[in-house]
């Protein structure tokens, strides 16, 4: 018997989560995805800047920092880019970014792929990466020809001059190299855009189609062997002893070591990692929960809920509200797992002098930080290899897999594969958090609403974290109270209040954070406000958001093409829902039944205004999985505990929509000359309330908490 302690986990993201102005490593992985460097062999061509790089063929490489986790940045990235160049579309292609500080997200100084912002934060800056190439190439064809730039124009990758003169890009890529890169070269007029506004395929939908797409469960390296994780089974409990001879001399079996996430059984195949992790014999001690379970969480929730909060907004005299008719709930929300396709997985090699790491990861710099720590070495030691993303959720920023893989190399000595398997994952945390949340409202003698309280209980994510950048200067979490502090409605009396309490299970970003719960409390309510106040929802909705012209529109649109307010068959109901989240505009009908005593979704309208949409198509398809994962937690999702231990651990248990469940989903969004929002998460908020709304207009049932599966329904 080998009697040890557990190293603490997670401690290496409290405090350097947030560090910024990191200097990265570039990389080059042939077979796998290309880097921002040079091929041996390959001409120089013409690098105006970090995100473009012109060959001699007259190829147009754009340089994307962001993951692609099925959003379409590697296509939408490069449209913006193109547009300024004025290039050959045909000719266009990408390539993966290195880690480096080039392509941190302006405004944070990290690289990092999230809060739908890699169209929004990069608009300016890749505009002017292509209008300062673009400018170039036409100061070297005047140079070339001795005339005056002015009179020089660009099309389709070539700039054009008098009596019919032309040059292509890559016959001017040297001398371009030569000239000055302007200050503040001058953009295209958005009224003579041909590439952004498009529809365009996606350019890396060929690889995944023809199998050729590396995500970070294909990565294969000489010499490499595979690490199955045996985990805590119950949440933080630390490993008391252990005995792992009987798996040592299991066939395959490389190794069985420490690291700070349980014992890393190394073999080299997975499944004999995984067999022989079953032969080692571990004690455990007792985890954070100390052997309780969901309904004494629920209880200490509504305990915490006597205590005063932090007000994060308030407006008019609530405390001394007593004047209308009032109502009020209590709402109960889950812990969510984000349960992505591909499992979890990091591939790493520490080597004397320098630590790779190949994965599908949402966060390069926390990469680059985390491993740093885990290897003993300085972050600018460490080169990440940024691969396609089997789902990211918010998940995948987090580090705990790529610590485990780099401790479990350097133990090794080898480059190690850490695969969690799906139980691995859906019981070991990093849930969106669970939450609790009372509120009360008043509508006047006129039925107008004059009154909104609301005290959520959830945890803090900026803590959980590590990002300080999430905490007000007043102390609150805005992912706390996101959905509930910029509550959107003009009402006078307005208090919000965030209590925090932790249970310790470890909680992570989720799609559309906490929008994803606190519009539910809210957009439900409101149709109990409505109701109150002897109102139509959508009408009601209507009167209360005069000063917010973007969301009044989209909520009319869409009304409008939902039909609201039209005949419905027997047994079908209809309910609505808005939203202004992450820069975008967006609301949603929802047309639902019950059969055989459960939901049955039948159609989702939802209309957005997200600014100027750079590819609508892709735009919809965004707006369409968010419905769908939305539905699938609202129908579905929970992480309950028993004893301490997460009960569920695969899709038998924590179920996902299917494609004969999935409703007919229409998307209109809304015409705009405004910048680009998000696009990737404000679609997931309006959905769930839009259902529980439907759900209530044939049963009139109100859902104060989810999943779904657990109410009984009767129409």
């Amino acid at each position: 018997m080998n009697d040890t302690q557990r190293p603490g986990r997670r401690s290496f993201l409290q405090g350097s989560a947030a560090a910024s102005g990191v200097v990265l490593l570039g990389f080059y992985l042939p077979g796998v995805l290309q880097a921002a460097v040079e091929e041996p062999g390959k001409a120089a061509g013409f690098r105006p800047n970090a995100f473009i790089h012109i060959g001699k063929d007259n190829v147009v490489t754009v340089v994307v920092g962001s993951a692609e986790m099925g959003q379409g940045v590697l296509t939408s990235l490069p449209q913006i880019v193109a547009e300024e160049l004025d290039a050959d579309w045909s000719k266009v292609r990408w390539e993966q970014s290195p880690a480096q500080t080039d392509y941190n997200r302006p405004g944070l100084q990290i690289m990092i792929t999230g809060g739908s912002s890699s169209v929004l934060s990069n608009w300016d800056v890749l505009r002017k990466a292509g209008a300062s190439a673009r400018a170039m190439l036409l100061a070297a064809a005047a140079q070339t020809w001795k005339v005056d730039p002015a009179t020089l124009r660009t099309d389709q990758s070539a700039v054009l001059g008098p009596g019919g003169k032309r040059l292509t890009y890559g016959e001017l890529a040297d001398k371009a190299a030569t000239m000055s890169v302007p200050k503040d070269a001058p953009l295209q007029s958005p009224k003579d855009f041909k590439i952004v506004g498009r529809s365009l395929k996606r350019l890396d939908t060929p690889s995944k189609v023809e199998g050729t797409a590396k995500f970070g469960i294909d990565v294969s390296v000489p010499g490499m062997l595979t690490a199955v994780i045996i985990k805590a089974p119950a949440i933080g409990a630390h490993l008391a002893r252990f005995n792992g001879d009987k798996a040592r001399a299991a066939p395959g079996v490389k190794a069985v070591v420490l690291i700070s996430d349980g014992l890393a059984v190394v073999a080299d195949t997975y499944w004999r990692a995984r067999k022989a992790s079953e032969l080692v014999e571990v004690e455990w001690g007792e985890g954070v929960l100390a052997g309780r379970g969901s309904d004494d969480l629920r209880a200490t929730l509504e305990h915490a809920a006597k205590r005063d909060g932090l007000v994060a907004r308030q407006e008019g005299e609530v405390d001394t509200f007593r004047l209308g008719r009032t109502v009020s709930a209590v709402y109960h929300l889950p812990y969510l797992a984000h349960a992505c396709m591909e499992p979890m997985n990091c591939t790493a090699w520490v080597k004397p002098h320098e630590v790779e790491v190949w994965v599908g990861t949402q966060a390069q710099t926390w990469v680059q930080q985390s491993a740093a720590v885990a290897a003993g070495v300085e972050p600018e030691q460490v080169r990440v290899h940024t691969l396609f993303l089997g789902g990211g959720f918010g998940r995948r920023a987090a580090q705990d897999f790529v610590t485990a893989a780099v401790e479990t190399s350097r133990a090794v000595g080898a480059p190690v594969k850490v695969i969690y398997s799906r139980e691995d994952d859906m019981r070991g945390g990093y849930y969106r958090p669970i939450s609790y949340t009372e509120i009360s409202g008043a509508v006047d003698a006129t039925d107008n609403a004059v009154m909104l309280r609301t005290k959520v209980i959830v945890p803090s994510l900026a803590e959980a974290t590590g990002f300080k950048r999430l905490v007000r200067p007043d102390g609150v979490d805005r992912v706390a109270v996101e959905g509930l502090a910029d509550m959107p409605y003009d009402i006078p009396n307005v208090k919000v209040e965030w209590v925090k309490h932790d249970f310790g299970v470890p909680i992570w970003f989720w799609r559309s954070v906490g929008a994803s719960h606190n519009t539910f409390v809210t957009e439900t309510f409101i149709d109990e406000l409505a109701t109150l106040a002897r109102k139509d929802p959508y009408q009601f909705r209507r009167e209360l958001l005069d000063k917010q012209p973007r969301l009044r529109s989209v909520l009319e649109l869409v009304a409008d093409k939902a039909g609201w307010g039209k005949p419905l068959p027997k047994g079908i109901g209809r309910g609505i829902a808005c939203v202004a989240a992450f820069g975008s505009w967006t609301a949603q009908v929802v047309e639902a039944s019950i059969e055989g005593g459960r939901p049955r979704v039948h159609r989702v309208v939802c209309a957005a205004d997200c600014g100027r949409a750079v590819n609508p198509e892709q735009v919809k398809a965004q707006m369409e999985s968010s419905i769908i994962f939305a539905l699938s937690a609202a129908l579905y999702g929970h992480i309950t505990f028993k004893a301490g231990k997460a009960e569920q651990s695969n899709f038998d248990d924590y179920p996902v929509m299917r494609m004969n469940e999935a409703p007919q989903i229409d998307v209109y969004l809304v015409p705009s000359e405004e910048k680009p929002g998000g696009v990737g998460e404000p679609g997931t908020p309006p959905t769930a309330p839009a259902l529980a709304n439907a759900l209530f207009q044939i049963t009139s049932k109100r859902i104060h908490t989810l999943p779904l599966s657990l109410h009984a329904f009767s129409t």
